[in-house]
């Protein structure tokens, strides 16, 4: 359930912000608890076009999201922290995924298909895809220096925001700045 004054801020960015800057200074009032670690982007970038690897094996591209608001979240098997982080993922792409909204994540690495799995049943994710990097090719390209790192893309596929370490995906904050990034188009 959303806090009142979190409720209101997000009614307000619902009801007229456009991308640029009134909306990061919107997004920015949303930001509380783990979310005051998310950096906002005063203009957004561009996003790297580096292919990485699906639970199939295919190629797949971060631009193959364009349409929506994507949370790229690179992980990895040994990350301590991405394994408390992981379930908050899962819950947010439960509440909040669908035609506007995805979580995307992508383990970064040398991380063994099993042990990709493994970590998932032992963490409760049923929800998430298994996407990987296995030669780091993608996170080097988009600067990923340590782990858990969690990019937001916005339609047009370019970066607005990224967060260094772990987060509450799902906490009150996290679930009203990305409802607000969904409705406002």
């Amino acid at each position: 359930m959303l806090k009142p004054v979190s409720l209101v801020l997000y009614t307000a960015l619902a009801l007229g912000a456009n991308v640029g800057h009134a909306e990061t200074t919107t997004l920015d009032a949303l930001r509380t608890e783990d979310m005051k670690k998310l950096n906002l982007h005063s203009t957004p970038t561009a996003a790297a076009e580096t292919p990485f690897l699906t639970e199939g094996g295919t190629q797949a591209r971060l631009s193959d999201y364009k349409g929506k608001y994507v949370l790229v979240n690179f992980w990895a098997t040994w990350c301590a922290p991405c394994r408390q982080e992981m379930p908050s993922l899962a819950a947010l792409q439960a509440e909040l995924g669908g035609d506007s909204f995805e979580v995307v994540t992508i383990a970064t690495g040398r991380n063994p298909p099993p042990a990709m799995k493994k970590f998932f049943a032992e963490a409760g994710v049923t929800n998430l895809p298994l996407n990987r990097d296995p030669k780091q090719a993608l996170a080097r390209s988009m600067a990923v220096l340590g782990l858990p790192v969690s990019v937001i893309l916005n339609p047009e596929g370019q970066e607005i925001g990224r967060l260094l370490g772990d987060a509450d995906w799902h906490s009150d904050s996290a679930r009203a700045l990305i409802g607000a990034l969904i409705t406002q188009d």
